[in-house]
């Protein structure tokens, strides 16, 4: 005759517990990753429709920020206007001796590289890295910290928040969820490049 150990009661009810609760934290970790993942893809691709939409607006002057006779693709100057118009603070020398046409293309090819990264998922450490050169730049060119400069905090803006965004999107790989990340990051050239993910 075989004798089998019988667990005590207390020892069953603990096993039990900790089985009923095991798919519940499951589930609530899969669920929670979901929404997670696919709240970073919508802030993926808003940011990248603020910078892509930028730059067509300041192309084509859709009639939002640019009209339509200052328009890039009618001669008009975006990053010259800018940094003779809006530029203030003790660094306006410096911003005003950068307004070029050079700089103009740069500001623009900028735009566009950073709202196409963002928006297809792919590239996101190199727009994180445009994104917030682009964006400290603009950032000390408005010169926030004066009390009239037009600022509603003088330390964190919009700037600075897209820069943060940007950042969060590349380091949390935001590209893989609704964009081609997943697939940009298994390419031959992306994986000698590590930079280019």
């Amino acid at each position: 005759m075989t004798t089998h150990a019988v667990p005590s009661t207390g020892a069953v009810a603990t096993d039990r517990a900790a089985a009923a609760a095991k798919p519940v934290a499951l589930e609530r970790d899969i669920v929670t990753t979901v929404a997670g993942r696919r709240a970073l893809a919508v802030l993926r691709l808003s940011t990248g429709f603020i910078f892509l939409w930028a730059f067509l607006d300041k192309t084509f002057g859709l009639g939002f920020s640019t009209p339509v006779e200052r328009a890039w693709i009618n001669g008009g100057t975006p990053a010259q206007g800018f940094l003779n118009n809006a530029v203030v603070g003790p660094l306006q020398p410096f911003f005003q001796a950068l307004a070029n046409p050079l700089v103009d293309a740069l500001f623009m090819l900028g735009l566009l590289g950073i709202g196409v990264a963002l928006m297809l998922g792919i590239g996101l450490r190199v727009a994180a890295v445009a994104t917030t050169a682009m964006m400290l730049l603009m950032y000390f060119a408005e010169w926030p910290f004066a009390a009239n400069a037009g600022s509603t905090n003088p330390l964190v803006d919009y700037h600075i928040i897209y820069a943060l965004a940007a950042i969060a999107i590349a380091v949390l790989a935001a590209g893989d969820t609704w964009g081609l990340g997943a697939w940009w990051k298994k390419l031959p050239f992306v994986q000698k490049l590590r930079w280019l993910i």
